[in-house]
């Protein structure tokens, strides 16, 4: 049996802040970090859609035990809301399934519909395109062949949603949710409520939990690193835990 090679232990462990880029998975930016530096250890806590930028918390070596305490942390996305558009995926990466008017619909009729429906603890089916699991299968694996199968919802909390601008048929706001929210799904069943359906536009993680954008990195400021002074731009376990 050929044994296989293993890599030296990570000589740095903590959390690396990136500022994802759009159309990269998360699976992306890990993969590339960890292969870049040879990491032994590295994961993210918290994925994002390709569709979306922001903070992306990646874990290195005995980072990677604070997995669930980061996770846990109640996020902030901001994006937009395009209404009268209908997608597959919910967001603009989809095809499009439906197109409505939408030139009636008001900034207070938005507002109106947030406050009274996606505030507080709400209920909300997850996409089919998602890596939530059905015995077993991730859903985006079973959309791919077109089919659809029922979800479980899933309890979620939103805490602010608050509108920033509105250019119809163009919404953009910010939420700060629980963790497992889908914002794309939160746009969609926006605009189903106003009647002429809708989808997300764009999207960006300003923060989770305690950390924020503001102290994360580009992939090509990380890039410009060696594995010596990667640890620059890190927040270390030992520094987190003092």
């Amino acid at each position: 049996m050929r044994n296989r090679r293993r890599r030296a232990p990570d000589p740095y462990d903590g959390l690396l802040l990136v500022d994802k880029p759009s159309d990269w998975t998360s699976h992306d930016v890990v993969a590339k970090i960890r292969n870049f530096f040879k990491l032994s250890k590295c994961g993210h806590a918290g994925t994002l859609d390709p569709l979306a930028t922001g903070l992306l918390v990646l874990l290195i070596g005995k980072g990677t035990k604070l997995s669930d305490q980061i996770m846990n942390g109640d996020k902030v996305y901001e994006g937009t809301l395009h209404l009268g558009v209908t997608t597959n995926s919910q967001d603009a990466d989809g095809e499009i399934l439906e197109e409505k008017e939408a030139s009636h619909i008001t900034r207070e009729m938005v507002e109106n519909v947030i406050s009274d429906k996606f505030m507080g603890p709400i209920e909300q089916i997850p996409p089919m395109v998602s890596a939530i699991k059905k015995d077993g299968v991730a859903l985006y694996k079973l959309a791919r062949k077109g089919q659809e199968v029922e979800r479980e919802p899933r309890k979620i909390e939103v805490f602010e949603f608050d509108v920033l601008e509105f250019k119809n048929p163009l919404v953009k706001f910010r939420v700060k949710s629980t963790k497992g929210t889908y914002v794309r799904t939160l746009a969609h069943d926006i605009g189903n409520e106003l009647g002429v359906g809708g989808s997300l536009d764009a999207l960006r993680r300003p923060g989770s939990g305690t950390l924020s954008v503001d102290k994360a990195f580009t992939m090509d400021e990380i890039l410009e690193c060696d594995k010596e002074t990667l640890p620059e731009k890190m927040i270390l376990l030992e520094d987190l835990i003092k």
